[in-house]
């Protein structure tokens, strides 16, 4: 067993290997204070296709938090949102460091066994995952380290607590090897692009430590690596291809529409595959091999003519510059009948996203592994394959769909009303119709028109754009709102949401070993003009949110109680707050803190249902004169209810002037009286005067 720590941030980090899980390929127990994840990594078969069969789970287990699960069966199931965004974020900074054409089967379990509310494990699971591979006989080009940075009070804090991140104008997770950056994910509020930066590079720096640990872990427990040569197949027959291919690929990258491209480019294909390839002259398993053989070569020639064409030309597959936006439309209220919608077009990547508004109740429940909440704001993506032209049978958001939508959710949440002055839940929808490059940025900007349409108070609009990059030695180039290919042929993906003010959210992916800073300060730069832009275009239809909510909306009227009156509002057994929702067909919401959320289509019937619930939550007041009902007749007067469960005595003497020898001479029980409070006495019973009353009432009257 080898164990090694250090005291990072004020905190001991630790890694372990050799007593846990022994028969993984490699396995760690990561722990920072009390959060412990262990982590493995285990080598299967080789898949023999063209792609990197990686797989990698984070699992979070409720014993680690001391709960048990929720729901019926009592146990963990399907991964939630927040595991599979986790699984995410460890696989993007994997996945490049493995070299190219590797076929094996891997897979990454980070299973989280002890949770101290403090420290978040996702951090721990990427470090893990790292320590996994490297000290395994994967051939793994590792380590990375990564570190979440926040900025609380001008001061950028590594690995803050739960409390620091509440607080945080910035909050990223940043991975890394030794020598560049290789990932971020997060958000801010509105931050100056220089403050990124300066926070990433910070982030970098800090993250060091985390890596030396890895390194002298291997030296330690490391086991020998798997020696991988890619396999060079048809060494006679790559030249020609390429030289069939070349001219005319550069033929077909100069078609700009997107499915006009694709057609002519599987064309040549097919005629490559033809021209190369002699069906019932060779068995079928020669046939596939070949046929993937001349996949990669096609792929190769792709990647080599799209990109000399961006460095020796500065034009782009779709005729466009380094730095220009696609054309941009957008209409507004698309759909007649919903809360909200915009229809946003960029290019040939278009999406409606719809804003739908709902009470308290309709928030999201969540069960996680700290406490119970929920959510009153939530931003879905759907990618149909429909958008790309293609078949794919329909089984659920997947990953990519979830992690877009969770882009897009932290860009525009930045951005939303507090629940004290919109009490409304919020649900956007983006549903993508044609897709070619940066459709969750896209849906960034949709959901920000649909959100203004549906009436929300936003702070400011929020727009996104992608940038890609393309290295070539000392050549760098950077390119504005990227296509699919681009994004598929080029060494870096960027993502950059934000307002006029600053940034909201960002997410970047870098395929290339390295990073310079003047290249990450110039792709930020060259974002922000865009987002300007592309603001501009927005802000020509609508500068701000609609006055008023859809008519088609419910309306909700806010009202305040004593907490100490919450109980008379919800009933016995809640018969008083169904009462009041079957009665005047209202919703209601009650807080602990006495708000009441009274939500309805009809204004009439909520202002009745405020009525009521003011008259059964009101005091009395001394002094103030009430029309009671006579409860009850007893030989000393009368007791009279001014409000409802609250009942006072009015005295024989208080009933009018002069002597009254029989109640009875006066009043009968059920009868409708004016009764004035005299006095409250400290055990809370009412004095009462009906005599006061009609004195002070016949004044007034003249």
């Amino acid at each position: 067993m080898q164990k090694l720590d250090i005291n990072f941030h004020g905190r001991t980090f630790s890694i372990e290997t050799g007593r846990i899980a022994k028969q993984a390929g490699g396995a760690v127990l990561v722990r920072y204070a009390d959060s412990i994840v262990l982590v493995t990594a285990c080598m299967g078969e080789d898949k023999g296709g063209d792609f990197l069969p990686l797989t990698i789970d984070y699992i979070e287990k409720t014993y680690a938090a001391g709960k048990i699960p929720g729901g019926f069966f009592k146990r963990e199931g399907k991964l939630s949102e927040k595991e599979i965004l986790t699984s995410r974020l460890i696989d993007r900074p994997c996945r490049p460091l493995f070299p190219e054409g590797f076929g094996k089967e891997v897979q990454v379990l980070a299973t989280v066994l002890s949770a101290d509310d403090e420290n978040d494990t996702d951090i721990l699971s990427m470090i893990g995952a790292s320590a996994a591979l490297t000290l395994s006989e994967i051939p793994f080009e590792g380590p990375i380290a990564a570190v979440r940075v926040s900025k609380v009070k001008d001061k950028f804090i590594i690995n803050p607590t739960k409390g620091d991140r509440e607080s945080a104008e910035l909050d990223l997770v940043v991975a890394g090897t030794r020598d560049a950056i290789v990932m971020v994910e997060g958000g801010a509020a509105e931050v100056a692009e220089s403050v990124i930066c300066e926070a990433l590079l910070f982030a970098h720096r800090e993250m060091q430590s985390l890596i030396d640990l890895q390194s002298e872990l291997q030296k330690k427990s490391g086991k020998a690596k798997v020696e991988f040569k890619r396999e060079e197949r048809y060494p006679e027959i790559k030249s020609e291809a390429e030289k069939f291919l070349r001219p005319e690929l550069e033929k077909a990258c100069q078609v700009a529409e997107k499915l006009a491209r694709r057609s002519a480019l599987s064309e040549l294909k097919e005629r490559l595959k033809q021209k190369f390839i002699k069906e019932g002259e060779e068995t079928t398993e020669e046939v596939a091999a070949k046929q993937a053989f001349l996949d990669k070569v096609f792929d190769d020639q792709m990647y080599n003519v799209v990109r000399e064409k961006v460095f020796k030309t500065d034009t782009r597959i779709d005729g466009r510059d380094l730095t220009t936006v696609r054309p941009i439309s957008i209409e507004l209220g698309f759909l007649p009948r919903t809360h909200g919608s915009a229809l946003f077009t960029r290019g040939e990547t278009q999406a409606i996203v719809v804003t739908t508004l709902g009470t308290e109740s309709e928030a999201q429940k969540l069960d996680p592994l700290f406490g119970e909440t929920s959510k009153r704001f939530m931003l879905h993506y759907n990618f149909p394959p429909f958008s790309v032209g293609e078949t794919k049978p329909l089984r659920g958001p997947g990953r990519r769909e979830i992690g877009h939508g969770a882009l897009a959710e932290r860009a525009v949440k930045a951005v939303l009303p507090n629940e004290k002055d919109f009490p409304y839940v919020i649900r956007i929808v983006s549903e993508v119709t044609e897709s070619n490059g940066s459709s969750s940025m896209a849906t960034v900007c949709g959901s920000s028109l649909s959100l203004m349409d549906a009436g929300v108070p936003i702070k400011a609009a929020v727009a996104g754009v992608a940038m890609g990059l393309m290295v070539d030695g000392e050549k760098t180039a950077i390119l504005t709102d990227i296509l699919g290919d681009e994004d598929h042929l080029g060494d870096m993906d960027f993502k950059v949401c934000g307002t006029a003010k600053g940034i909201t959210a960002l997410q970047m992916d870098i395929k290339i070993k390295g990073l310079k800073e003047s290249i990450l300060t110039a792709a930020l730069d060259q974002a922000k003009k865009a987002r300007l832009f592309i603001l501009d275009q927005m802000n020509n239809v609508i500068q701000s949110a609609r006055a008023d909510v859809s008519q088609y909306a419910p309306r909700i009227t806010t009202i305040k109680v004593k907490p100490d009156q919450v109980r008379d509002v919800i009933g016995s057994g809640g018969k008083t707050i169904r009462w009041i929702t079957e009665t005047y067909g209202v919703k209601v919401d009650v807080s602990d803190d006495g708000n009441i959320n009274i939500a309805g289509s009809d204004q009439a019937q909520v202002k009745a249902a405020i009525n009521y619930i003011e008259s059964i939550t009101q005091e009395p007041e001394v002094g103030k004169i009430y029309e009671g009902i006579v409860k009850k007749i007893v030989e000393f007067g009368a007791f009279v209810e001014i409000l409802p469960g609250i009942e006072g005595l009015l005295h024989i003497s208080e009933l009018a002037e002069g002597r009254v020898k029989r109640v009875q001479d006066v009043l009968s029980e059920a009868d409708r009286v004016f009764v004035k409070v005299l006095e409250i006495e400290p055990t809370g019973k009412l004095r009462l005067s009906r005599r006061a009353a009609l004195t002070e009432l016949s004044s007034k009257t003249g």
